[in-house]
């Protein structure tokens, strides 16, 4: 039995009464839906916490998906799942209980019934303005400091056509995107959303924050404009589905709002209000606000805020903040557009129920900040955001324009070596400040910057990159605004087009992608094999691949760099024993790969490049003194060729990674150009040739020896020792061993691709998976002897970034605005399959799957017609016999399940491509679902024929 009165907690709670109410809350968030249903008839206080609204807004947006608010969030949560109905009896009936009071919980509610009527003084820290000339706005104010503009959007139509009645009426039933802190995409009809506005009482209310209403109602594009002063965007030189989201429609109730946040990408943003008001508040960059901490990752820069919501900061943290402390604020009006500069830290609450379109840009003012924080590491980005901060314990030194800044120590008692935490000072006062336009007066908080140390200036902020990682090929932090492929494209389109900001594009380059550096490499490389230099328009890397490749003079320079030493030596030695390999079988490949000109290492030694020719046979000097591999090879074979690299393992390699080594290439350009940069203005009769092409080639690749295995190299490759089967052969050693180590952890493999795999399609994969992966490799035939298929040469990315299309006459080919490739599809004769680097020995139908993915993109037609072309088995044996007619375990031998193993064990996000090439596939319940309906064709080819049997 309870008792009643004071003593109401303590009897309900038992031993538990010791945990505070808001740790009692958070375990029972960590519960699932019915656990918390039998949770609140435990006692009078278990209820009491298990019906707050708050909790079950949590189960309920945990499902994601199209959202209809049902008078509360338990019974929205409970309909959702199946578990209630309209009618049901129980709504009716709430329990009252005396005698119980909770501080945590009084807070909570007065946050979700509190009103903002008052909460709307204008202090005027944000300099209002009607409207500034381009010079103006530029020399004042952007990259400087936040304005309010009032008269930039008057002569749009959104003026009076964004009201809530009016957009209600027009796109009620169109889904929006939904903002909440969710790891689920939540979307809401328009009119179900107004519903809930006028019903909800949350604390964090649910709002609108859509960046693809554009793509949902086109309409709404019209209804404005992009103001005058922030039309240079340099991100619309990609096409839209490359660029990353830039734009939002913003619709939010009273309470509302965006918590403490730099915008992405160190962009600069406008926002502009239709209706309603919204308070502001703002600190320039460093200033990390009070309440908040600033999560870098030291593995890969990437970035977390942890911080209260918009309405908690102003209620409970913003009125203890000393006067001197205190942010920047404005109250903006309807019609006003507030400019918000890069690296500003700003929070937003909606006083009344609002609506409003931002969009984010880069320009001249914010393109070095841009390009820094795409650079790997993470201290740049640390204290881009956090200021010094982020620096604990050193002395910055700026080498011309600031002086030196003794730094006390500063720590956090929980901080892991991985992850370091910039809390928000308090009081405020820190060691950051930034450099104003004279013209500002920002009364108290300038007094309490202008004697600070922190600078936003981009020679300041890039001190602090880690100069000894490469940024060209080393991991890029998951936020980034564009991904590295995608980077270096926008790079290059930039450089081609707008070549009258060359001298700021290459700056951003050398943040981004260190340029310079390989540019001297270029320049080395060029003078040693007698090339011309290259010309200004030759400065920057082409392509997306993970390594430098410049064009000079219808040459291409290929630098390895991914990987490290150890690993790029690789790729260049088994490159060019494949190579010898084709010239000496006489393949007729040879007429579609590039021919080499020149190869070698270029060493970074006291201050300059030096250059050590190389054609893959023996080892140089200036390799064997960084790389102390005991080999034992013939001065005619390639001792860092196929074989090495198949037993070339990182557990037992020397750390080399890190030396100023790196092994290149120079080839004769192939005539044509890169098929992902013509593939959009083709039709898939167009490219049927291609595939037709292609099947040719890679019969041609797959047909080609393999080199003896003689002289081998011995590396102490502990990897291959993972095998547990010795009977497995040699060649299949190392497949096998790599394929069963990412079995064994194979939920935690799928589950860093975050939400690219279904839940219940990860639980489901080490049971789909053979319990050896030799299973794959190994049959049994029917008198009981083995049988193995026999390995090829593989390419395994052959994407569309690696094929090149020839043209008869090159006249037909031109660039377009985008400075995009475009072709006359009628003129197409030939192709050409370059970077052979990452050649290894394996199963062929590993290059099936990326030519599938990427290239065919999914296009059942387009693998029939490659297959057509192709006429090998897909399981090949090394005598003329069928292998398919000498093996019991039939399932393992099915192409369509040995391609899909592969898919799931792939060290790439192979099954993000897949399940977003085919939307259907996400509500599947197995993963045999997905072999058939991927990879079903594979299991209709027959060898030999010339069609495949079947349809799709």
């Amino acid at each position: 039995m309870e008792a009643a009165g004071d003593g109401r907690r303590e009897a309900a709670l038992g031993a538990l009464a010791v945990l505070p109410d808001e740790v009692l809350c958070a375990v029972v968030d960590l519960l699932p839906p019915a656990d918390i249903g039998r949770l609140a008839c435990v006692s009078s206080v278990m209820y009491i916490l298990c019906n707050e609204e708050p909790l079950w807004m949590s189960k309920c947006l945990s499902i994601g998906g199209p959202l209809e608010y049902k008078d509360s969030w338990k019974k929205t949560t409970l309909s959702r799942l199946g578990r209630c109905s309209e009618n049901d009896e129980n709504w009716q009936k709430p329990r009252q209980f005396d005698g119980f009071s909770s501080l945590y919980l009084y807070r909570r509610w007065y946050r979700c019934f509190t009103s903002l009527n008052n909460f709307s003084f204008d202090d005027g820290h944000v300099e209002r303005k009607d409207d500034l000339v381009l010079d103006q706005f530029r020399s004042q104010y952007d990259g400087k400091g936040p304005v309010l503009l009032t008269k930039l959007a008057e002569s749009w139509p959104a003026r009076t056509k964004w009201t809530l009645q009016q957009l209600t009426k027009d796109f009620g039933e169109v889904p929006f995107r939904i903002s909440q802190r969710s790891p689920q995409k939540i979307t809401m009809k328009l009119k179900d959303y107004v519903s809930y506005m006028e019903l909800q009482h949350d604390e964090d209310p649910l709002y609108i924050f859509d960046d693809k209403f554009g793509e949902s109602v086109p309409a709404l594009l019209k209804d404005y404009s992009v103001p005058h002063l922030f039309q240079e965007d340099f991100f619309d030189i990609l096409d839209y589905d490359q660029r990353p989201a830039f734009r939002w429609l913003i619709i939010g109730p009273e309470r509302s709002g965006a918590s403490w946040h730099v915008d992405p990408g160190l962009t600069s943003a406008w926002n502009t209000l239709l209706c309603g008001r919204k308070r502001w508040a703002l600190y320039p960059p460093g200033r990390v606000p009070g309440g908040v901490t600033v999560h870098v990752n030291d593995e890969d820069g990437d970035v977390d805020i942890e911080t209260p919501t918009s309405l908690q900061w102003w209620l409970d943290i913003y009125p203890h903040l000393p006067e001197h402390e205190k942010p920047l604020e404005c109250t903006q009006l309807p019609g006003e557009t507030i400019f918000v500069p890069s690296g500003w830290w700003h929070c937003v609450l909606n006083l009344e129920t609002t609506v409003a379109v931002t969009q984010n840009f880069v320009n001249q003012s914010n393109f070095q900040h841009v390009c820094l924080d795409m650079a790997p590491g993470h201290k740049h980005k640390g204290v881009c955001r956090a200021g010094l901060l982020a620096v604990p314990g050193k002395s910055v030194k700026d080498n011309e324009n600031h002086s030196s800044v003794p730094m006390s120590g500063w720590n956090h008692p929980d901080m892991s070596r991985k992850e370091k935490r910039m809390k928000g000072s308090e009081p405020l006062r820190t060691t950051n400040s930034i450099n104003y336009c004279s013209a500002f007066e920002f009364s108290g908080v300038q007094e309490s910057l202008e004697n600070q140390d922190f600078s936003y200036d981009i020679d300041f902020l890039s001190q602090f990159l880690e100069k000894e990682r490469d940024h060209y090929s080393s991991i890029w932090s998951p936020t980034n605004s564009l991904g590295q492929r995608e980077a270096r494209e926008w790079l290059r389109r930039l450089w081609v087009l707008k070549p009258e900001l060359r001298g700021l594009i290459w700056k951003g380059a050398c943040l981004a992608i260190n340029v310079d550096k390989w540019y001297s490499c270029l320049e080395e490389i060029c003078t040693c094999h007698s090339l011309p230099l290259p010309t200004e328009d030759e400065k920057l890397p082409v392509g997306t691949g993970s390594n430098p490749v410049f064009i000079v003079s219808g040459n291409v320079i290929k630098i390895y760099a991914e990987g490290g030493l150890a690993y790029s030596a690789h790729g260049l030695g088994t490159e060019l024993e494949f190579y010898d390999l084709l010239k000496k079988s006489g393949s007729p490949l040879i007429n579609h790969i590039p021919e080499i000109i020149a190869s070698g290492f270029l060493e970074y030694k006291d201050d300059i490049y030096r250059t050590v020719p190389w054609d893959g046979k023996g080892i140089p000097d200036v390799l064997a003194k960084h790389y102390p591999l005991e080999v034992s090879y013939a001065n005619s074979c390639f001792p860092l060729g196929l074989w090495s690299k198949q037993r070339f393992g990182t557990n037992s390699s020397p750390d080399v990674s890190n030396r100023p080594i790196w092994p290149y290439m120079v080839t004769r350009k192939c005539k044509g150009d890169i098929f992902a940069r013509i593939r959009d203005a083709l039709s898939k009769t167009d490219i049927l040739p291609l595939a037709s092409s292609l099947g040719v080639q890679m019969r041609n690749i797959h047909l080609l020896p393999l080199p003896h295995m003689e002289h081998v190299p011995e590396s102490g490759n502990n990897d291959v020792k993972d095998c547990d089967d010795a009977t497995v052969l040699p060649e299949w050693q190392q497949l096998v061993s790599t394929l069963n180590r990412r079995k064994q952890n194979v939920k935690k493999h799928l589950a860093n691709w975050g939400n690219s795999v279904p839940q219940v399609l990860i639980e489901k994969a080490e049971g789909y998976l053979p319990p050896n992966m030799d299973f794959l490799v190994k049959f049994v035939k029917d008198d009981g002897d083995l049988a193995y298929p026999q390995p090829s040469w593989i390419h395994s990315d052959i994407m569309d970034d690696n094929i090149l299309i020839e043209e008869v006459t090159e006249s037909s080919s031109s660039v377009n605005s985008k400075g995009n490739y475009k072709a006359d599809p009628e003129k197409m004769s030939a192709i050409h399959i370059i970077d052979f680097s990452d050649l290894s020995i394996g199963d062929p139908l590993c290059d099936i799957i990326p030519l599938h993915l990427d290239v065919f993109r999914g296009d059942t037609d387009l693998l029939r017609e490659f297959l057509r072309s192709y006429q090998l088995p897909l399981l090949r044996g090394k005598s003329n016999t069928d292998i398919y007619k000498s093996v019991q375990n039939s399932k393992f031998s099915r192409a369509s399940y040995r391609a899909m193993c592969y898919c799931i064990l792939h060290e790439d996000n192979v099954l993000g491509a897949i399940f977003s090439l085919w939307k259907e596939l996400r509500s599947v319940t197995s993963w045999e679902e997905v072999e058939n309906f991927v990879w079903g064709e594979l299991n209709r080819y027959i060898p030999g024929m010339h069609s495949v049997v079947g349809s799709a």
